[in-house]
């Protein structure tokens, strides 16, 4: 099961990654409303631009400390419960404007692997 976890891991931290540096300004099926990058998103939930950093800067910072802690232990349970909060959020803010439940499927796999690498 250990090796679950760690792959877990590690896949949450890449997707985190993807998402919020190679995918931030292009359109997805998965974008908010009708969005075609990340600001516009964030702008469908009614978040700011500057919150909108601070919450992708929180993502980033995460998701590193996800990957470093398949060295470092005791990273791995505070980055995944916070990782998976905000991914409960995510959910929440795509349910709040009336997604389709398809578009909040990558937070719902990243809400899943962050569990997985808690247990």
């Amino acid at each position: 099961m250990e090796i679950v976890g760690i792959l877990a891991q590690i896949g949450a931290g890449l997707w985190i990654l993807n998402v919020w540096i190679l995918r931030f300004n292009k359109e997805t099926e998965f974008r908010g409303g009708d969005a075609k990058n990340m600001l516009e998103e964030f702008q469908t939930y009614g978040i700011s631009p500057p919150l909108m950093y601070l919450i992708g800067g929180t993502k980033l910072t995460l998701a590193i400390l996800l990957i470093i802690g398949v060295w470092v232990e005791a990273l791995t349970r505070p980055a995944a419960i916070l990782l998976g909060l905000l991914m409960v959020g995510a959910i929440g803010m795509h349910l709040r404007v009336g997604d389709h439940v398809k578009k909040a499927a990558p937070a719902i796999s990243v809400l899943s692997l962050s569990i997985l690498a808690l247990i």
